[in-house]
């Protein structure tokens, strides 16, 4: 299924896309979709709707984030072999995380708010794992079996915070909007293998990445079987898993957003994104 959440900020209702590709509204029957929806048994429950007789959602609604009350807002970073070639460095032997903030979230059309004083505006098109099930301490081979489904996002990324300022990566990953996410949730059942999905980002209608969730360094698999080694992952968390090469920052002369750009970001399965710079 491919699931998403139609209406304004706060007023989000839950809703489905049928074998047409046509929106619906879920909502008669899921008031929003929260992560006590996203275990085997639920979904399994919603694969079964006869979604062409509930109604249709209006052209013009706006997309939020997929999941309400996602808990855990974590990330992966230099995940991609071309990405650390570009960025000069050694490919790391352990995943490495960081943190986004929750407030960070936006659906994927909303616009993209730069930080007053922003210089170093950066774009990164990930997929998305969302945890269906209570994952603790769980081998590789049985790592899958706890995704509920996987989502297209964009790190958007303020380098200078993120580099300059001292600390940790999620200073400048945790700006207000800097965390767009959906269309919708794409579950395994629907996407089985993760590690095949082709990415693409445009600024301005100008390809700036292209790559394939195959140039991974460690898989959506190895990911949540990682992390929940030492964290316990939890229905409704998100883990975004690194970028391709093509970033602001590995381009020379490096190239950064500025106010009017727009993002347009594709991941086949997983929809599309659009994003104006603010």
């Amino acid at each position: 299924m491919k699931l998403f959440r139609h209406g304004p900020v706060g007023q989000e209702r839950a809703g489905a896309l049928d074998a047409q590709g046509r929106r619906r509204d879920l909502s008669l029957l899921v008031p929003d979709l929260t992560p006590d929806w996203l275990s085997p048994q639920k979904l399994q429950a919603l694969a079964a709707v006869d979604l062409t007789r509930l109604p249709l959602v209006a052209d013009d609604a706006r997309i939020g984030v997929p999941v309400a009350g996602i808990r855990q807002f974590l990330a992966i970073g230099l995940n991609y072999r071309k990405h650390a070639e570009e960025a000069g460095l050694e490919l790391p032997v352990e995943p490495v995380m960081f943190t986004k903030a929750l407030t960070s979230l936006a659906g994927p059309d909303d616009a993209v708010a730069l930080p007053e004083g922003s210089v170093q505006g950066d774009w990164e098109i990930e997929l998305g794992i969302v945890i269906g099930t209570q994952a603790q301490r769980v081998p590789v081979q049985a790592a899958l079996s706890h995704v509920a489904g996987y989502v297209l996002a964009n790190d958007v990324s303020e380098r200078d915070w993120q580099i300059k300022r001292g600390g940790q990566w999620g200073k400048g990953k945790s700006f207000d909007g800097f965390g767009p996410v959906g269309p919708w949730l794409v579950t395994t059942d629907e996407l089985p293998d993760p590690q095949r999905i082709e990415l693409r980002l445009e600024v301005n209608g100008e390809l700036r990445q292209a790559s394939s969730t195959a140039d991974m360094i460690f898989g959506a698999a190895e990911i949540v079987s990682y992390l929940s080694q030492f964290m316990t992952l939890l229905p409704g968390d998100l883990i975004i898993t690194g970028t391709p090469a093509g970033v602001g920052l590995g381009m020379k002369p490096q190239q950064f957003l500025k106010r009017g750009d727009v993002m347009t970001l594709s991941g086949g399965v997983l929809g599309t994104q659009r994003q104006q710079v603010i």
